[in-house]
């Protein structure tokens, strides 16, 4: 990482992105910079600030999941840049720009996730599959599923008549509706 904070690349480039659409949302209306300049606004300054706050973690995974959050925030930018643009907020070849910007900050935000990865393994190539060891799983043969007369029970009986009761250590109760006996 590097020395201090403010000199990564993928931050500067957060911010750029985020001052660039504050200034635009500024010049807007008071019910559009109510309903979609402030939620567009908020989610590019996010960006930046969860790359901070991932930059301020201790642990590997704590840096990985602030990372994480800022692609989050800019996939939500991304949202708001195309209502702007819809709205015309924005025009098409301005929210375009923007949007180029922040698919370029998300392949940063890729690399640099994918570089803590790498340092925390030691640069040692990751196997991504989770693996079980063998087991052998093997069926007793000499104990019955169900006995003759649990399949001559059912055989005999329609499945709507059919209730288990919760057997007493062991055995098994099948009764049937129709029947007095259990």
């Amino acid at each position: 990482m590097a020395l201090k904070f403010e000199e990564l690349r993928v931050l500067r480039v957060a911010e750029g992105v985020a001052d660039g659409l504050w200034e635009r949302v500024m010049q807007w209306d008071a019910f559009a910079r109510d309903t979609v300049g402030k939620q567009m606004a908020r989610a590019a300054d996010s960006i930046g600030a969860n790359i901070a706050e991932a930059y301020g973690r201790f642990h590997y995974g704590e840096k990985l999941q602030f990372l994480y959050y800022a692609r989050s925030s800019l996939f939500e930018t991304k949202y708001w840049l195309n209502r702007a643009k819809t709205r015309k907020l924005l025009q098409p070849a301005d929210a375009a720009a923007y949007a180029e910007q922040l698919t370029d900050l998300a392949r940063q935000l890729n690399s640099f996730a994918s570089d803590l990865k790498s340092q925390r393994h030691g640069n040692k190539p990751q196997d991504k599959a989770t693996r079980e060891s063998t087991v052998d799983y093997t069926i007793e043969p000499s104990l019955p599923l169900f006995t003759q007369e649990d399949i001559s029970s059912l055989a005999a009986t329609p499945i709507s008549n059919i209730q288990y009761q919760i057997p007493s250590k062991g055995e098994r109760k099948w009764t049937d509706n129709n029947s007095s006996k259990p």
